[in-house]
């Protein structure tokens, strides 16, 4: 098989990164750089009217100052002064001419300019819906890569170019976000987190008593009623009078006090304790706890046995005649499945050209940008999975990456404990079927969200129509 045929197909072909994405929030990097530009331009715009705002203003002080002295010195001698003819003169022009011109000057609006800028830009701008997923991404992240509240928000991160961190007033926003979606684990987190940079002096519009309203709740819908009660007393030092929080302590007293009657058994508190445990790991299944750990870095670790099985070799395409002279680069990424990586496989003229094509349609990760595990293949469930292509099921799997990535964004095989991490002008290559044309279920894979820099990839699938005598079937299902 032809390594042209393949780029052709793909240069001419490629597959957006979205149908099985994860899609709270997908703004791609052109989009987001076209936003920096936007900014950009507002800013020189912004600048242009400041300084409109203060030739104005020095044109209005330069006239208070002439006449400041002009009358200091007409009102220590009003009549020697209009005794003159050119000041009674002056004095007339001022009153009915000048003052008037001053008055229109003082009218006169310098913002036209960067109003009606900001009109037209505002159409590009990210609404409530982007700032919200934006929000559940660092959430995303925040999950996916184990990150404390801390960390992330002293912007910490490995790999990081332009550190940059979050206010308090940041940290209220994220803890609100989360607690519309009735996510208290993370409203509690973010809650504290902006508690915590206040009570260490931080200057911040954000309110310590809106704080500790919504974190004296979300703990309390965590089920701990000790620490919903504190806080909320915390709360009425600072607000006496506040009036939710005062229903709310009669609230926690009058639960705490049925508690204590109940009496309940160690076998009940045990329950409830597990209850606690389950709300703050809700939505956590095996796959998704294996696929956090593969995106880490925290795969399976090989035998030396299996080990010894993976190689670096110059491949000839089977004395193919394109690669006798240049033979390709290629890297074996794991055994079961074969995952094999292809090595300065893609030039950057062509990745410019692909990301060129692609940035119409929105074809990068975007912030906190992912792909759920699934499968590459159509399963026996969903025979008319490619119908309409008339090619049969895909039986392998070529994905190019088009950069490196400085955190994150690993291509993961959570049935097999395989992460592979991107390398720009690296392909990598597997096979969705086994000869037999049944699916290799151990493929099963997923894109890790990137943590630090931006991602991008493009994929070629190979089907079965064609491939007859490049890969003969097997009589054996599972060969």
């Amino acid at each position: 098989m032809a390594f042209k045929k393949v780029w052709c197909a793909l240069a001419l072909g490629f597959l957006l990164p979205f149908s099985c994405a994860h899609t709270d929030f997908f703004t791609s990097i052109g989009h987001m750089t076209d936003l920096i530009n936007t900014e950009k331009d507002l800013v020189v715009s912004l600048k242009d009217y400041i300084k409109a705002e203060e030739s104005k203003l020095e044109q209005i002080k330069k006239w208070a100052e002439k006449l400041d002295q002009l009358t200091a010195t007409a009102t220590k001698d009003p009549e020697g002064f209009l005794g003159h003819p050119v000041n009674a003169f002056k004095l007339m022009k001022r009153l009915n001419t000048e003052w008037g011109e001053l008055e229109s000057l003082v009218l006169k609006d310098m913002s036209d300019g960067f109003i009606s800028n900001m009109t037209i830009q505002r159409q590009f701008f990210p609404n409530d819906e982007d700032q919200t997923g934006a929000a559940k991404a660092l959430l995303r992240l925040q999950d996916t890569y184990n990150l404390d509240t801390d960390t992330l928000s002293r912007g910490n991160l490995p790999g990081v170019k332009h550190k940059s961190f979050l206010t308090a007033e940041d940290c209220f926003e994220l803890g609100k976000i989360a607690y519309t979606e009735a996510d208290y684990y993370h409203t509690e987190l973010w809650m504290e987190q902006a508690l915590k940079q206040l009570d260490e002096g931080e200057v911040s519009s954000a309110d310590k008593v809106y704080i500790l309203d919504y974190l004296s709740y979300a703990v309390y819908q965590q089920g701990d009623l000790g620490k919903a009660m504190a806080l909320t007393r915390r709360l009425l030092e600072l607000d006496p009078e506040h009036q939710r929080a005062n229903g709310n302590m009669k609230y926690f007293e009058y639960i705490m006090a049925k508690e204590k009657e109940a009496n309940k058994s160690s076998t009940d508190s045990e329950e409830q304790q597990e209850k606690e445990t389950e709300v703050k790991k809700k939505d956590y299944l095996p796959e998704r706890r294996k696929y956090e750990m593969l995106c880490r870095g925290e795969g399976l670790k090989m035998t030396p046995r299996r080990q010894k099985r993976l190689f670096c070799r110059y491949y000839d395409g089977n004395r193919n005649p394109r690669y006798i002279l240049g033979p390709v680069k290629q890297e074996d990424e794991w055994d079961k499945p074969r995952i094999v990586r292809f090595l300065d496989i893609i030039s950057d003229e062509e990745i410019e050209t692909v990301k060129e094509l692609a940035k119409p349609r929105v074809a990068n990760y975007g912030v906190g940008g992912q792909y759920e595990p699934h499968f590459d293949f159509g399963r026996k469930d969903e025979p008319d999975a490619f119908k309409e292509l008339g090619t049969g099921n895909r039986i392998a799997t070529w994905l190019f990456y088009m950069s490196d990535v400085s955190a994150g964004g690993a291509t993961v095989f959570p049935e097999v404990g395989a992460s592979v991490w991107p390398r720009k002008g690296t392909a990598v290559f597997w096979y969705n079927l086994f000869p037999s044309g049944e699916g290799d279920y151990s493929t099963r894979h997923a894109a890790c969200p990137v943590l630090v820099g931006n991602k991008w990839v493009s994929n070629k699938w190979l089907h079965e129509r064609g491939q007859e005598f490049r890969r003969p079937c097997t009589l054996s299902e599972l060969e």
